[in-house]
């Protein structure tokens, strides 16, 4: 669940916890926190030791007094808490959905100003070969530039890569198609570069705002999370941080990949 995503935190009370209190042997209880986003992490860690211990100090009839119970904390996947392990991933989301939309959609707007779009209509070329051959040079640049992220995550940064490179290539090739379509998209609609750039920045600034790479997602109010989940780049986000900061397999990543197909299709 953690390498999912799906829960945060998983706390783990030993079977032999009660008969330990009533011995005053000092019990433990372990959490272990999902500490990819060190900002959320120790704020609620520190929160639930002492939600841990109010609790045990009330049930034993000693309130306002410490419990003698040790909250024993295991940082997974982060355990120094740097900063760089959650923004670094994420910024390879951020980098290739701001060029591959904006650049896609700017050049084919360009070339519907110019009247060359309309020469490769009267092509003997279906719609469809005309649409692949614009947007597999965009995919071309969105692999160069996811090259460049990974040696610098690594080089540069210190990020581990700790899970799979060709599942990690599956995601990212999903993601890059989606935006790169996304720019197809935006320039079917626009009539002026100017319009094609107004239109990405309509889709840039709420995907930047609810994706949880500016701010924690489960923080956000019910709402945003809401619509957080429609953009491509929340589900990208997961499944980066997964893969290279938690080794998860393509079971834990399985949704986040269809959910950026079905944004394909």
């Amino acid at each position: 669940l953690i390498a999912r995503g799906a829960v945060s935190f998983v706390v783990t009370i030993p079977s032999d916890f009660g008969q330990r209190v009533e011995r005053g042997d000092n019990p433990q209880i372990l959490i272990e926190a999902d500490a990819t986003d060190p900002a959320v992490a120790s704020g609620a860690i520190s929160t639930l030791g002492s939600v841990a211990t109010g609790a045990l100090s009330r049930e034993i009839g000693h309130e306002g007094a410490p419990a003698p119970v040790d909250i024993v904390v295991h940082r997974r996947y982060n355990p120094e808490g740097l900063t760089q392990y959650n923004i670094v991933p994420g910024l390879m989301g951020v980098i290739l959905q701001t060029i591959m939309v904006m650049m896609t959609s700017m050049a084919l707007t360009r070339e519907n100003e110019r009247g060359t779009m309309e020469n490769l209509l009267a092509m003997p070329v279906t719609p469809l070969e005309i649409m692949l051959g614009k947007i597999i040079p965009y995919m071309g640049v969105g692999a160069v530039q996811v090259l460049v992220v990974l040696a610098a995550a690594g080089t540069l940064f210190g990020v581990p890569f700790v899970g799979s490179f060709w599942l990690l290539s599956v995601g990212i090739f999903a993601f890059v198609l989606s935006m790169v379509i996304l720019g197809y998209l935006i320039s079917t609609l626009a009539r002026t570069q100017m319009q094609a750039m107004q239109l990405t920045f309509f889709f840039f600034l709420p995907s930047l705002m609810l994706s949880g790479f500016m701010f924690p997602f489960r923080g956000m109010p019910g709402w945003a999370q809401v619509l957080g989940e429609c953009f491509p780049l929340t589900h990208f986000l997961r499944l980066i941080r997964g893969i290279m900061l938690k080794g998860a397999t393509y079971a834990d990543v399985a949704q986040p990949i269809a959910t950026l197909m079905l944004f394909v299709l």
